[in-house]
């Protein structure tokens, strides 16, 4: 079953930033004041629709787990293509993980257990459900952990800030 649960507040990290597929590489390029609001642009540099990126690569120090997550700022629109983004950056997500990329950047996180995350600000539709379902089952068998963090929105019963 998917787990759909956020991160407590306590979590602390060791590094954050993105990481960019190169020639054969991956590079840490942290993420700028501006990219952290501008919408438009985490969809072009990174998030769900850019599989060549790794949107923020961390170790959570209180788990000792090596955390990869990815961001979703669009609302879901049950699209194939959105659907095929989703696959394309698991898929690129799991392969730095398992073909040795991480490794042989950062030997010291060799024996650590991994986790990759999914931080959306709207509920995946019954599509991306279906489908996030099947790569938990898939990746766990690799012994990598999925989250899917859904952002809370409104500020209350009465909020309409974040209607569209």
């Amino acid at each position: 079953m998917l787990e759909n649960m956020a991160l407590p507040g306590s979590v602390e990290v060791s590094a954050i930033g993105r990481w960019t597929l190169g020639v054969g590489r991956w590079t840490f390029r942290p993420m700028t004041k501006d990219q952290e609001h501008d919408h438009e642009q985490e969809v072009s540099a990174a998030g769900v629709g850019n599989p060549a990126v790794i949107d923020l690569f961390a170790v959570d120090q209180k788990t000792g787990e090596v955390v990869l997550a990815m961001q979703e700022p669009r609302p879901w629109d049950d699209s194939d293509e959105r659907l095929h983004q989703l696959q394309e950056k698991f898929n690129a997500y799991v392969s730095f993980l398992l073909d040795g990329e991480m490794i042989a950047a950062h030997p010291e996180l060799a024996d650590k257990p991994a986790r990759i995350e999914l931080h959306c600000e709207y509920m995946p539709d019954e599509r991306a459900l279906a489908l996030l379902n099947l790569i938990h089952d898939q990746i766990a068998l690799q012994e990598i952990k999925m989250e899917v963090v859904v952002a809370e929105r409104g500020c209350g019963d009465s909020c309409t800030c974040h209607e569209s």
